[in-house]
């Protein structure tokens, strides 16, 4: 990988401009290095630059270059069938949110950006959803749509982990039941009033190992894809794992704080 390349040829800081796809390319060859990664915001969502509330406009972030810190932080591994293991840096998916990426319009994608993502949503309203088994740390639970992620900002729009942190070593693990693609109407109302976690059908735990699966005796035979980033990654099964102390970011510094002071809130409660 290039980024390796760089920093093997002693690189002190790798700027990357592009979206969570992009950051996440550079990331998997910058594992386990003492160099900075600086986040250029581009892309459709660039979910990673707004959990660090950081300007859309690169050149303002470029200019306050010098007001960022870095910290050390834990990125997501995963491996689905034949690809290879891999890293991210936000979040995975698996069934709903991935079967939309994987019907995705790319063409529609680069003329309006994210709005493509909820046409083609909602362009699946009426189709049947396919449950899964989800593994979170041993814990058995039946889902259609998990979200494994590390950030709470989904899409760029929305809160769905309302208590995962870039700061911390786990993931929040949120899942979604329902095997009719009309019951997701409800929760999106939820995730957008942040209610969703108070909802029946809907269950938030925290892990450090997560395995998807398609459930034992299903009929359909039918592929269950998922997503990393807003990227398809393959189709079940997978395995998600916590990989720790595995990167240095530079993020700004009332960010960190504040991250800092919801982890000692959460410690306290």
């Amino acid at each position: 990988m290039q980024a390796r390349r760089q920093i093997e040829a002693g690189c002190e800081l790798i700027f990357v401009a592009g979206g969570d796809g992009t950051i996440n390319e550079v990331a998997n060859g910058m594992l386990h290095s003492g160099v900075p990664l600086c986040v250029l915001p581009g892309g459709t969502a660039n979910v990673l630059a707004r959990e660090m509330r950081l300007s859309m406009n690169m050149v303002k972030v470029a200019e306050r270059l010098t007001t960022l810190e870095p910290c050390r932080v834990s990125v997501g591994t995963i491996r689905t069938g034949a690809f290879e293991k891999r890293c991210f840096m936000c979040m995975a998916g698996a069934g709903l949110d991935a079967e939309i990426v994987y019907h995705l319009n790319l063409d529609l994608k680069a003329a309006i950006g994210k709005g493509a993502y909820y046409l083609c949503g909602f362009s699946q309203v009426f189709r049947p959803l396919e449950e899964f088994k989800v593994s979170v740390d041993g814990k058995i639970f039946q889902a259609s749509f998990a979200l494994i992620s590390r950030v709470r900002n989904y899409g760029g729009d929305l809160e769905i982990a309302r208590g995962a942190s870039l700061l911390r070593d786990d993931f929040e693990v949120v899942l979604f039941r329902g095997t009719q693609s009309l019951r997701y109407l409800p929760y999106l109302v939820g995730v957008a009033v942040g209610q969703a976690h108070r909802m029946n059908g809907v269950t938030t735990v925290r892990g450090h190992s997560v395995t998807c699966e398609p459930a034992a005796g299903s009929q359909t035979g039918k592929d269950i894809y998922a997503q990393i980033d807003g990227e398809l990654t393959g189709k079940l099964p997978l395995t998600v794992e916590i990989l720790p102390d595995a990167l240095t970011l530079l993020a700004p510094r009332d960010y960190l704080a504040r991250e800092q002071l919801l982890l000692e809130v959460a410690a306290c409660a």
